[in-house]
């Protein structure tokens, strides 16, 4: 099964080796038709502390890290292109 691929923006820094990632979606709700935004936080694993809150990044899913991380930073996106890490 692939992994999955998910783009967000940073939100929290704060602990060791670990960012939590705002991955926001945009559906049309089955019943009112209308367009809903859907948004979830994720906790990441960061291993040099490199990513600051407000980065836009792409993370990718990975083996259980801890008991909440399960995802790993796979790259940053730059404003002219996305830098792999």
């Amino acid at each position: 099964m692939p992994k999955r691929v998910l783009k967000g923006t940073v939100v929290s820094d704060k602990a060791d080796k670990t960012i939590s990632v705002l991955v926001t979606r945009v559906l049309n709700h089955p019943v009112y038709h209308k367009i809903v935004r859907k948004s979830k936080k994720y906790a990441v694993h960061d291993e040099l502390n490199q990513f600051k809150v407000g980065q836009k990044v792409e993370i990718i899913e990975s083996a259980p890290i801890s008991k909440t991380k399960k995802w790993k930073v796979l790259e940053k996106e730059s404003a002219d292109s996305t830098v792999k890490l």
